[in-house]
């Protein structure tokens, strides 16, 4: 009788239950990495087309660079900043983002995986659903942002005048991670939305895409309010201009205190742990599509 009352109605879809995964951030890790290369090896199948996707990658990132290169060519400066130190600023933004989508980029595809009942599978497999989430798809063409904004990173902090010493070296390493996080964290709030309104995939681009495009050029342009809610409010403002002030030693245009830019890690902290809070939420409201 108990079993009976306690039984869930029969026309109310309910989410599938998942064993979670045995093992540590180690393990984690490793099925992250040999689901990823699993696809690469099924892509890697066919190389003309891998081929011709990479490139196409690779010329868009060039072409977002040359776009940077011509403000800068006919503004002369923005805010102050040369078209040498605007480059820099864009490639911090172009590497974070560029790192986060080839970690995460499949993360922005949830709706679609709840449309087609791909995500319920997911639930039933012993691995964490956002590991097999985030390498659905995974292909080495993700490189094709990283890479050149890597290499115009290199060139940007050869021809800026910076002051180098070994703790500003290793600064620069863990501002670099700090963007990546921050830039993940950024896209899994985004794939969350998903989660209650299926067809969200154009509004969180907006936020993901539309955030690098933002984050690519001084952001002091936009004017002070619009500084302040990137920087309070949604933490875009730590990817590519609080570390470009740190690594230029220059003041904040906008009047901001200088300590923020020290703040990159602990903001990266802070939003992976909510966003993996509104995932966690986020799984435990979700219904099955029942189908």
């Amino acid at each position: 009788m108990a079993d009976t009352l306690s039984a869930p109605h029969p026309g109310t879809p309910r989410a599938p239950r998942f064993r979670k995964p045995i093992g540590g951030v180690g393990r984690t890790l490793g099925t992250y990495v040999l689901l990823a290369w699993t696809w690469c090896r099924a892509i890697a199948q066919y190389p003309m087309a891998l081929t011709l996707f990479t490139t196409g990658v690779v010329l868009a990132s060039l072409a977002e660079m040359g776009a940077v290169v011509v403000v800068f060519g006919h503004a002369g400066t923005l805010a102050g900043f040369s078209v040498y130190e605007g480059l820099l600023i864009y490639a911090l933004a172009a590497f974070a983002f560029g790192g986060a989508q080839f970690l995460m980029g499949a993360v922005d595809r949830l709706g679609e995986q709840i449309r087609t009942g791909s995500f319920d599978t997911m639930l039933v497999r012993p691995v964490s659903p956002l590991i097999q989430l985030a390498t659905d798809q995974f292909s080495p063409r993700r490189l094709g942002r990283v890479v050149p904004a890597l290499i115009v990173l290199v060139y940007a902090l050869v021809k800026c005048d910076i002051d180098w010493t070994p703790g500003r070296a290793l600064m620069l390493v863990v501002l670099l991670v700090s963007g990546v996080v921050i830039c993940s964290s950024v896209w899994l709030l985004a794939g969350c939305l998903q989660f209650f309104v299926a067809d969200a995939r154009e509004a969180a681009n907006s936020v993901t895409y539309g955030g690098q495009a933002f984050t690519e050029y001084p952001i002091a342009v936009y004017g002070r309010d619009l500084v302040r809610v990137v920087t309070f409010v949604v933490p875009l403002a730590f990817v590519s201009w609080q570390p470009a002030l740190y690594l230029l030693d220059r003041p904040d245009p906008v009047g901001l205190p200088e300590p923020l830019r020290y703040l990159g890690p602990l903001v990266a902290v802070a939003l992976a742990l909510f966003a993996a809070l509104v995932w966690r939420f986020g799984l435990r409201h979700y219904r099955s599509t029942g189908s």
